[in-house]
């Protein structure tokens, strides 16, 4: 760390989030960045999203209301890939051809020489992808190990899938709290396996110690995955309209949110969609929704769970969009990953006290 730091005075960039003086070594929790939206169906760019959060990073005052100067705990960033942005340039050509041939109607099943092209670039998306997912796991695993907490700057929401993962390997049985406008439940979206909108799929079924999933503010699912919802006992859903009709009668949003921490077991991880909050907060992310959590009620949410005694042993921030033109979503998304950095370190720190 560097003796010099003063947190009172202006940020000089230095590579980390919140232009914080730690090493990794010298860190509790460990960002990692992963810059990926190959799969996105609508609205590219938050590959383009750890760039500009780092950059708006370094203008947030590190003092939290809630949780003091818990930062001096220590938040590392590891070394941004850029191998990982080249490979996202050129895959996302390959999934914009895919995307376009089934849009145009075209049957991935039929025998010629166009579904071949298109295969081959399929199967280069999905190869491309599991990439990514083994860079994430191998990125994190040693620290995992080391006991260090992991927080995932994305890129769309496939990217956390390989930290999941990796916590799988310490955790045997852990929940997830799943904040986002869409359920994320579709089995391989536009025959791409690991895509954005099918990560909770891929997680319920291929990592068995994800033992419950609890869904926050959806308002966009088709009915394939709402089936999956009322079939599915590990899969509890608050559904945002719901959650508007509890509001419009009267019910406090702190007797809601209590409901929902009740409904994750002992061990939680965060994932969190930034189009889960209002759009007005994220008016670039790939799949904007009306409706939706607002900021207050996102952070409320997050700092009632660190305090409640559960562990939060990770968690992630992705679709985080991007614009020429303005600042703002990266200026929501530093300050929602920040409040979960600082939520996820008191909440261990308190936990150790206890233990």
């Amino acid at each position: 760390m560097d003796k010099n730091f003063n947190p009172n005075l202006i940020s000089i960039s230095n590579g980390n989030y919140f232009a914080l003086p730690y090493s990794v070594q010298d860190s509790k929790l460990v960002l990692i960045s992963v810059p990926w939206d190959v799969t996105t169906s609508y609205k590219a760019g938050s590959s383009k999203a750890p760039d500009k959060i780092l950059e708006a990073s370094e203008q947030i005052d590190l003092y939290d209301i809630d949780f003091g100067d818990i930062y001096e705990m220590g938040i590392g960033t590891l070394p941004f890939n850029d191998e990982i942005l080249e490979l996202n340039k050129t895959m996302r050509s390959n999934a914009e051809s895919v995307i376009s041939f089934l849009a145009d109607g075209g049957d991935l099943s039929c025998s010629t020489l166009a579904r071949s092209s298109i295969v081959r670039k399929l199967k280069r998306v999905n190869e491309s992808c599991e990439f990514v997912n083994t860079y994430v796991f191998d990125s994190v695993i040693s620290h995992i190990n080391d006991n260090k907490l992991i927080g995932l700057i994305g890129g769309d929401h496939s990217t956390p899938y390989g930290l999941i993962k990796a916590l799988a390997t310490k955790h045997n049985s852990f929940g997830i709290l799943h904040i986002d406008a869409h359920a994320d439940l579709r089995v391989a979206f536009e025959d791409f396996t690991f895509s954005h909108a099918s990560i909770m799929y891929n997680v319920i079924n291929d990592i068995p110690e994800v033992n419950a999933l609890v869904q926050v503010g959806i308002r966009d699912f088709c009915s394939d995955e709402l089936q999956i919802i009322n079939s599915n006992d590990k899969i509890t859903t608050f559904f945002d309209n719901e959650l508007k009709r509890r509001d419009f009668c009267g019910d406090r949003w702190t007797d809601i949110v209590d409901e929902i921490i009740s409904k994750l077991p002992q061990k939680v991880y965060v994932s969190f969609d930034i189009d889960g909050l209002e759009s007005s907060n994220c008016p670039n992310t790939g799949t904007p929704v009306p409706g939706g959590l607002t900021y207050p009620q996102a952070t409320y949410l997050i700092t009632k769970l660190a305090g409640s005694g559960k562990q939060i042993i990770g968690f992630d921030v992705n679709e985080v969009g991007y614009s020429d033109n303005s600042d703002w979503d990266a200026n929501v998304g530093s300050r929602l990953i920040y409040k979960l950095c600082c939520a996820t370190l008191f909440n261990n720190s308190a936990l150790s006290e206890v233990y």
